[in-house]
């Protein structure tokens, strides 16, 4: 979480929170661990925002984040642009996969895997369905918010109950835009950890801007409030990895290795359940020890079930190797983007920048589910929360309804791609009613599958209409998404 961000993880993630209460407790006995295995800088933070709070009239921008604002002096990240485009960063993987035969690209200014040597994009699609498939999700910006504003904060920028989340259960959120347009800055998974501590990752493709936007919004939030004890730091794990390991054998797989971090003893993954996380060791047999402390959420980007896996920056590949080794070449493979992108888009799932940006509301991409019934009230505080409020409310009931809505396309002949034009079935052309925003031949079904935008009252499934691909009409007709159902864990049936 690109991640972040999401569609039938969101939907699926509404009801997910609802845990036993034996992991419910497993999880508070770990309260102590998540805040002592918090990175060194983010504790000098917590020692600053305790300064902070006795030196109220002091400046805060200087004690309520890792350093001054860019308004006053600029602040330079791993990700910044002070280096010349051309110029890629690496995850802690990249000699990695470049020893395993990985063809790599640029992807959000990353070095990053599209495909391997041993499988083709569909091939390595399909053995994922079927198997296990490891991603290197290391380009993604993994950020903790602490404090005691952190959860107010979160609520201002997104529509997230982040308050009321449960701790180690995550949500599907959207970052928006502090003009109240609604607009998305990008997509978002928000995890609650013990101690009042957030886990947000964001995209790698809005690396700049999400930074840009969180330092100034973290400025205003603490100027304001930081005098009343709600201060917010934010602290950015640039040098942490983060892997996927997406399939249905991924849960026996991880589970050979994983340890419970209070009793070194097998952790058992069936109460971990689907938008939930916990903290964990593994077990890494080929170097006869164990690892630090990761953070494991159960979820993905593929609509299978699957984990994501947050490591400290020099056991990630250790990690890696253990798990390949678990599983054997027979039961999981790494994976790239090219299989990536079409996995997430047979699961209906949003891609920042494609599908989603900044002149699009979460009505209007699909995504109105992620605004809890206690936040869709124009006075609910977020920015963006009174247009999206009438959004919500279609135009039969009173309300405004939106103009447009995302949809899921079926197309004959050739696929489709992002900026085809959708017209109206068998009437003139000049009229436009829609684009694609992504699309491409599905592995699974072996159809043509594509997302796109088209007018209210074309979105209803069924809807027949044509597509522009290199100029001649090709038919395609509305479809429920996901186009291929899901498999998460949700407990035992």
């Amino acid at each position: 979480m690109q991640r972040t961000r999401l569609t039938a993880v969101a939907r699926a993630l509404g009801g997910a929170c609802r845990s036993s209460s034996h992991a419910a407790v497993q999880r508070r006995s770990m309260s102590r661990a998540v805040v002592s295995a918090l990175p060194a800088r983010q504790q000098q933070a917590q020692q600053q925002r305790q300064q902070l709070c006795r030196h109220q009239h002091a400046p805060l921008i200087s004690s309520a984040s890792k350093g001054p604002s860019p308004a006053i002096q600029p602040r330079r990240h791993a990700s910044s642009s002070s280096s010349a485009p051309t110029e890629l960063r690496k995850t802690t993987l990249y000699d990695f996969h470049l020893a395993r035969g990985a063809k790599m690209v640029p992807f959000a200014g990353f070095h990053m895997p599209v495909q391997y040597s041993d499988q083709g994009v569909s091939q390595s699609h399909l053995f994922t369905r079927s198997h296990a498939s490891i991603f290197d999700v290391g380009h993604m910006v993994q950020r903790l918010f602490t404090g005691p504003g952190a959860a107010k904060f979160l609520e201002r920028i997104t529509p997230a109950a982040a308050s009321s989340l449960s701790e180690f259960c995550s949500t599907l959120s959207a970052i928006l835009k502090e003009d109240g347009s609604g607009g998305i800055v990008d997509d978002t998974i928000i995890t609650r950890l013990p101690e009042g501590v957030f886990y947000v990752v964001t995209n790698a493709g809005c690396r700049d801007k999400d930074n840009a936007y969180l330092d100034r919004e973290i400025a205003k939030w603490n100027a304001e409030f930081a005098s009343q004890g709600l201060e917010v730091a934010e602290d950015r794990m640039d040098k942490k990895g983060l892997i996927a390991l997406q399939g249905p054998e991924s849960a026996s797989i991880l589970s050979r290795l994983v340890l419970d971090p209070g009793k070194d003893e097998p952790l058992d993954l069936r109460t971990l359940l689907f938008g939930h996380s916990t903290l964990a060791r593994v077990n890494l047999p080929h170097k006869s020890s164990v690892s630090s402390l990761v953070l494991i959420s159960r979820g993905g980007y593929t609509g299978e079930d699957g984990f994501e896996i947050s490591i400290s920056e020099g056991e990630t590949v250790d990690v890696t190797e253990a798990l390949l080794e678990a599983g054997g070449p027979e039961r999981v493979r790494l994976a790239g983007l090219g299989a990536r992108d079409s996995l997430r888009l047979e699961a209906g799932m949003c891609l920042y920048g494609h599908d989603l940006d900044e002149a699009t509301t979460p009505v209007e991409a699909g995504l109105a589910w992620i605004v809890p019934k206690e936040r869709r009230t124009a006075d609910a505080g977020y920015y963006g929360a009174e247009v999206i409020a009438k959004q919500l409310v279609p135009q039969s009931k009173g309300g405004e309804g939106v103009s447009r809505r995302r949809v899921g396309l079926l197309v004959e002949g050739a696929p489709a791609r992002e900026g085809a034009e959708i017209v109206p079935r068998g009437e003139a052309k000049e009229e436009t009613v829609g684009i694609v925003t992504s699309g491409c031949p599905s592995p699974s079904l072996g159809k043509n599958i594509a997302m796109g935008y088209v007018k209210d009252g074309l979105h209803k499934v069924g809807t027949e209409v044509d597509v522009l691909v290199r100029g001649r009409p090709r038919k395609a007709v509305v479809t429920k998404m996901p186009f291929v159902p899901t498999k998460y864990w949700k407990g035992d049936a």
